[in-house]
């Protein structure tokens, strides 16, 4: 089994290290077209005689075995926490998945009910092994984020929240940095914006640029430089910059 990227992320393959394109950039201001979350219903309807989502329910089964109910799922807990071997399976099974740095794949061992110590010895073991590296996931992670247009603030806590320790997003994260990644996501994030909005007011433009880019944590000094350029220049002047 190979850890081939983060669990929900899709890593650019075949990227070369130390470079702009490394990071999924092209090293001009040719627009990507930006990746569109979709979201379908949520499947939920107004019931008076349905359970309150999420409420869980303790109970046994036939064997005796605690079972814990919830609407969402039925998470059977184990027989025995200190089972070095049934945790190692569970382990296995979640990276089989998706690949997993090791602070997610602890939290959800964890919470299947393992003991601390069987998990940390199975992180451990797996780490040793090659079939978790936290390095190689957080690269991975920081790809995709700079072509979902995420600037640096805001890779460093898409890091953190996939289990990525901090210190290593933030060092992850500062090599992408100094090679532009987030410098060319900003200017792709702008393009995508000016698209979108051509024809509207420009304070409706710079609104929805700030909106954007605050959400996906940019720098704000960037932001200025791409709003002057995109909204501020003529097009004419735009060309001329290109060209140059």
């Amino acid at each position: 089994m190979s850890v081939a990227g983060p669990d929900d992320v899709e890593p650019v393959d075949g990227a070369g290290a130390g470079t702009a394109s490394s990071y999924g950039l092209h090293g001009s201001h040719d627009s990507h077209s930006a990746d569109r979350g979709r979201f379908g219903r949520s499947g939920f309807r107004g019931s008076r005689s349905r359970k309150r989502y999420g409420a869980y329910q303790h109970g046994r089964d036939s064997s005796g075995v605690t079972v814990m109910e919830s609407s969402r799922q039925r998470r059977r807990l184990p027989d025995d926490p200190q089972d070095l071997d049934a945790c190692r399976e569970a382990a296995l099974t979640l990276l089989d998945a998706a690949a997993r740095p090791s602070g997610a794949l602890r939290t959800r061992l964890l919470g299947k009910g393992y003991a601390a110590d069987i998990v940390e010895e199975v992180i451990e073991r797996l780490g040793a092994v090659g079939l978790i590296d936290d390095r190689s996931y957080a690269q991975s992670a920081v790809r995709y984020c700079v072509e979902r247009m995420y600037g640096r603030r805001g890779a460093v806590n898409e890091l953190v929240r996939k289990g990525v320790e901090g210190p290593l997003a933030a060092e992850i994260v500062d090599e992408a940095d100094k090679h532009g990644a987030f410098e060319e996501s900003a200017w792709e994030l702008g393009r995508s914006i000016e698209r979108k909005t051509r024809g509207l007011d420009r304070q409706v433009r710079m609104r929805r640029l700030w909106s954007a880019g605050g959400r996906k944590g940019h720098d704000p000094a960037m932001l200025r430089i791409v709003a002057h350029e995109l909204f501020d220049i003529g097009a004419d002047d735009r060309a001329g910059i290109a060209e140059r």
